[in-house]
């Protein structure tokens, strides 16, 4: 590290924790990348916790002279948060929000993600007016400080439009609350020069007739490109300039501490259509007549577009068969009430009347295909990006127009495409603001296709910026990608302007230099991020950073973005041969594997699908083939394995009593530092073995019949020592199909059978795949063909046995079993009682977080489900060889249980000893929660337990 930078790193040590102070050029790499195709590397990453921190950064910054660079979630598109100097990220100690006037306003923390923030509104029928593409991942600091709108959000509900006030940080650490007197008085008295500088630069507008027309026109469209010169005109107040700068400012004015907004309606009626045109002309008129409706949302979609998605599932199936010339709008409308929204639909559609239509979607309310339609639009970047070639990039760029000029500046954008050969570009975009967004791909390993590109960009910004006078950034940031045309679009009187901006608030140029203003014409064609061939699995990979929200290990180690930034580099230097000459290898041996739970719930949010934890197994598989010997044997000794096991737990709970807890705690805990970890962790949780074995009883009667499968994890485990009830999951699950009046089947050779997760985690996958199948057999068999429906009682090994399944067995996980085939033969009384759940990441991934809390709440009055939590982490066998990553994913956990509430509930019995150990209370399956409260409608149907 430069000496400079050491120098810094060592005063930021007096106050910083050393784990929040990066400096190995290693973690540096994954942690400085972002969503742009930018890479900078910086030399110091820094991941601060409070207003004071950042005050006390920045003043080291300035004394050492290093610049800065402020990145919440960076998904940000454009480079602005990037950045080779320091990188300022934030903990999450950064989510707080508070509530005003019953959700009228809301104040959010910059490390709030969007979608959060809407949940706090539901209850008041309210929500943010920002609505980016990426709301279920990005946070405030980047919706704010990027200006970022959306689908509905349009002009009127951008973070500007909606700003009720700010708490932010100046470069020089001078602190601002605009919506506190107090707080503005001493600002007054601190900076009298910046606000009487914002004075004098308002009234140098205001005065010159040509550039306030130039601004007002600027801002009737959508823009983001350069500051937010709109704050001088449409306010008196310097302190309402100042704040309002703030916003679409991309960090290089200040640091946002706390953004405070005026709320906007969320209307629970909406309906959907889809309107088909036979060519753009069209189409842009019908946005033209439909502007003058009470729509809420108009997306446009090319002929190129919509044949991008023509094959996806669910489309309908005229779409397959337009030709390239024809386009289609997806309309969306909203309504207080039923009828204001029937009302709107038929403004709407009397409005294209005119407008003779090739196919329609009609208005519906139906949820299921308004998902279609919206899933139709939300898909068509991933499938730009699925069909890539290897070592490409996908760029999308977001422009507008005037509303009137639309189709012939579509046909003008499309030519550009032809005449560049970016044949595979689409485009759609959100038709009533003007704002187009235009896909392509785009490789950067030759100088032949860096002149494409730069010529490229050099015609759109003419075409834009120029020729039609419109926004060259709508609403993705100028960062450095359009900070050398920004000059071009608002004229030298207007860039002079925004440096003069610049100078008041940062004279030193501190703050992220580069973004938005930059002298170097040629910078967006610098400092391009190579995306090397690395590996099938994730060679389609983006780095958007979509994954990172529901990742178990992001306060650990490594998000599944960054396990690819560094895998993708490993390969690069494999390829070119290069020795390794840092700690790349080691640092991703702990960071990138070790601790990976490879959950796969990445892959729900990943625009083109890809679940890192694939990789992360084909990496094991390389690491674990020297016990593949052992791990054979215990695959076909099955019965064998799992009573060791069993002797394993009785011998620790033998050792509990004997040594006490802290006794057993002290000696395991030697154990694994002696061993350097190899011991697994002993938790005062972990159960003697479970006695109880399923006796076998000859079937009566003619009943429903269910074959149950017990997991090889509630074979063994028996109740937990916390535990009030004393039972184990076995006999709590027949007893709830005993009340439900069901015949239950075992599969023969029952302890001999495992659905193969234990061997998939490792990476032996062919093993896992043999003892997936040995149990489907025995399955088919005991259903008798798939007549009957198969129980297992953990939802790990439901999920796994779906995924592998080859014949047409009905498996169910507890949640769906009861809800779709016993609920109806039982009576619910609901305990009165707060009872935590925990969604698990398998839950989640079979689309059953809804049904479970449906579940929950016919069993206990109050249900919670905690706040950030999206995997415990305990991955199988993770929570005892791997703890820290169960630690950091329940961080959250313990602070979100309520008083007086002493379980949870959740459909894994290994999450449940870790969420136990981490929250102070006990959860067990939700199984406990269902007995508890129901009873049989008809208590003379005792079950019958048979084994196949």
């Amino acid at each position: 590290m430069e000496a400079r930078y050491q120098r810094l790193a060592d005063e930021l040590a007096t106050f910083l924790p050393s784990e929040r102070i990066i400096s190995d050029p290693s973690l540096c790499l994954a942690y400085g990348t972002d969503a742009s195709f930018y890479r900078l590397l910086p030399k110091l990453v820094l991941r601060l916790a409070s207003q004071d921190e950042v005050v006390r950064v920045l003043a080291a910054c300035r004394q050492h002279r290093l610049h800065c660079t402020f990145r919440a979630a960076g998904t940000s598109l454009s480079g602005q948060a990037v950045s080779d100097s320091v990188l300022i990220t934030l903990t999450d100690d950064w989510r707080g929000h508070r509530i005003e006037d019953e959700g009228g306003r809301i104040a959010l923390q910059p490390g709030v993600i969007g979608a959060d923030a809407n949940r706090y509104l539901t209850p008041y029928g309210r929500k943010i007016g920002p609505d980016p593409a990426s709301i279920n991942s990005c946070k405030i600091g980047g919706i704010a400080a990027n200006n970022a709108s959306g689908m509905c959000c349009g002009t009127a509900q951008n973070s500007y439009r909606t700003l009720h006030g700010l708490k932010l940080i100046l470069a020089d650490g001078t602190q601002l609350d605009t919506v506190n007197a107090d707080s503005r008085a001493r600002f007054a008295e601190q900076k009298p020069e910046l606000l009487a500088g914002l004075k004098q630069l308002s009234e140098e507008v205001k005065a010159n007739p040509e550039l306030s027309e130039r601004i007002r026109h600027k801002y009737r469209l959508k823009n983001t490109t350069g500051y937010s010169l709109n704050a001088l005109t449409d306010f008196d107040d310097p302190f309402d300039m100042l704040a309002h700068l703030m916003i679409g400012s991309e960090g290089t004015l200040g640091f946002m501490a706390e953004v405070s907004y005026h709320t906007v309606p969320d209307h629970p009626f909406k309906a959907s259509c889809l309107l088909v045109y036979a060519d753009i002309e069209t189409t842009c008129r019908a946005v033209t007549a439909l502007a003058e409706t009470q729509v809420a949302a108009v997306e446009l979609m090319d002929g190129r577009a919509l044949a991008s998605i023509a094959d996806k599932p669910g489309m309908p199936g005229f779409v397959a068969e337009l030709d390239g010339e024809a386009a289609a709008l997806l309309v969306e409308v909203h309504g207080a009430s039923e009828a204001e929204l029937l009302d709107k639909c038929e403004q709407a559609m009397a409005a294209v009347t005119p407008f003779a239509r090739c196919n329609e979607v009609a208005f519906t309310q139906d949820k299921v295909t308004c998902a279609t339609l919206w899933g139709m639009r939300k898909g068509m970047f991933p499938a730009v990006g699925a069909v890539r070639e290897t070592g490409t990039t996908v760029i999308i760029e977001d422009v507008a127009f005037p509303v009137a000029e639309l189709a012939p500046a579509v046909r003008k954008l499309t030519a550009l495409f032809e005449r560049f050969g970016y044949h595979e570009a689409i485009i759609f975009g959100h038709a009533l603001a003007g704002n187009l967004h235009f896909v392509f791909t785009q490789g950067f390993d030759s100088q032949a296709e860096l002149d494409r590109y730069g010529g490229f960009m050099d015609a759109v910004a003419q075409l834009v910026a120029v020729d039609y006078g419109g926004s060259l950034k709508a609403e993705h940031g100028t960062g450095r990608n359009m900070a050398p045309y920004v000059e071009l679009e608002w004229g030298r009187d207007g860039y002079a302007l925004m440096q003069r901006i610049k100078a008041l608030f940062d004279p030193e140029g501190l703050l992220n230099p580069g973004v938005i203003l930059n002298d170097d014409h040629q910078a967006h064609l610098k400092d391009l991020k190579p995306l090397p061939a690395a590996d099938e699995l994730v060679d389609k990979c983006i780095e958007c950073g979509f994954c990172e929200a529901v990742c178990p290990s992001r306060d650990l180690s490594l998000t599944p973005r960054q396990r690819i930034v560094l895998f993708r580099e490993l390969q690069r230097r494999a390829a070119a041969g290069e020795a390794p000459a840092d700690s790349l290898q080691t640092v991703f041996d702990y960071q990138g594997v070790d601790t990976c739970a490879a959950t796969g719930l990445c892959a729900q949010r990943c625009p083109v699908g890809i679940n890192t934890g694939d990789l992360v197994r084909e990496l094991r598989t390389a690491r674990y083939r020297k016990f593949e010997p052992i791990a054979r044997w215990t695959a076909s000794h099955f019965s064998t394995t799992t009573k060791a096991v069993a002797m394993g737990l009785n011998a620790a709970s033998l050792g509990r009593k004997l040594l006490g807890e802290h006794g057993l705690s002290r000696l395991n805990n030697g154990l694994r530092k002696a061993s350097k970890n190899k011991v697994p962790l002993w938790l005062p949780e972990t159960p003697a073995a479970n006695p109880h074995k399923p006796a076998a009883i000859s079937l009566q009667g003619d009943k429903p019949r269910v074959v149950y499968f017990p997991s090889c994890a509630s074979r063994t485990l028996g109740a937990d020592p916390g535990s009030q009830d004393g039972r184990s999951l076995t006999e709590v699950t027949l007893a709830v199909l005993e009340k439900a009046g069901f015949e239950v089947v075992l599969p023969g050779d029952l302890n001999n059978l495992c659905c193969g997760m234990p061997y998939q985690s490792k990476g032996m996958l062919a093993l896992a795949n043999d003892k997936a199948a040995d149990l489907e057999a025995r399955l088919w068999q005991a259903s008798e063909q798939g007549r009957w429906p198969v129980l297992m009682d953990t939802s790990p090994c439901a999920k796994r046995s779906l995924e592998t399944q080859r014949l047409p067995l009905k498996v169910f996980e507890p949640v769906q079993f009861v809800l779709e085939h016993a609920l109806e033969r039982l009576t619910m009384t609901p305990v009165e009682e707060t009872v935590m759940l925990h969604i698990t990441c398998s839950s989640r991934r079979m689309g059953l977080a809804d049904a479970m809390l449906t579940l929950a709440r016919r069993c206990a009055k109050e249900v919670v489900v905690p706040e950030h939590i999206e995997c415990c982490g305990f991955a199988g066998d993770k929570g005892f060889t791997t703890p820290e990553l169960n630690a950091a994913a329940l961080k959250p956990l313990r602070e979100q249980v309520p008083a007086g509430c002493t379980r949870g509930v959740s459909n894994s019995r290994t999450c449940e000893l870790g969420l136990s150990h981490h929250s102070g209370i006990h959860y067990e399956s939700i199984l406990y929660l269902v007995d508890e409260a129901s009873c049989s409608k008809n208590l003379s149907d005792p079950a019958r337990i048979i084994s196949e």
